[in-house]
């Protein structure tokens, strides 16, 4: 456009152009041009605007972006350590149940583990203060009675949830 409009302001200063007609469009059409290239400027600055905003945007998204990786990293880190010591714990507890489940007769061993595998994972549970630790109700006092007359290395069931019942100082007897 600007091109145009110098040659046409060229043309127009040589005296090439000697029709007024001609001189008249001519000028017109230098006016044009120069408004027209206004506006194509005013156009380029509004862009150049939006292009500046876009960029600081796109900078401060990426510094967020950089600060959640940041922290995905850590909780990574984290997770993976966390992982690691609770796969050292694991293979502790399953060698120190190996040792036990040794000294353990094999019957009660089966019914203990048939019992953890109906009940979720817990096949023995405390009694406590004359309550079942495994489903937090209290035994009725015939159970506790025959509980409390029971032998000492007889196997005792709590009869809310089926679970076999350990006898300690603290359980009410």
């Amino acid at each position: 456009m600007r091109q145009r409009a110098a040659r046409d302001q060229q043309r127009l200063d040589s005296g090439a152009v000697t029709s007024p007609k001609d001189l008249e469009n001519l000028q017109r059409e230098i006016a044009s041009l120069a408004k027209r290239q206004g506006d194509l400027e005013d156009v380029v600055l509004e862009v150049m605007e939006r292009r500046e905003s876009a960029q600081q945007r796109v900078a401060e998204l990426t510094e967020r972006v950089a600060s959640v990786q940041a922290k995905i990293d850590d909780a990574t880190g984290r997770r993976d350590a966390a992982f690691e010591e609770i796969d050292g714990e694991a293979a502790s507890v399953t060698k120190e149940r190996e040792v036990v489940a040794g000294s353990v007769p094999a019957d009660l061993l089966k019914l203990y583990d048939k019992l953890r595998e109906q009940q979720g994972g817990i096949g023995a549970a405390k009694l406590y203060q004359r309550t079942c630790q495994g489903c937090r109700q209290e035994l009725a006092i015939t159970d506790i009675n025959e509980i409390r007359a029971a032998a000492p290395d007889t196997v005792v069931r709590c009869e809310n949830c089926r679970r076999i019942l350990v006898r300690t100082s603290d359980s009410g007897l």
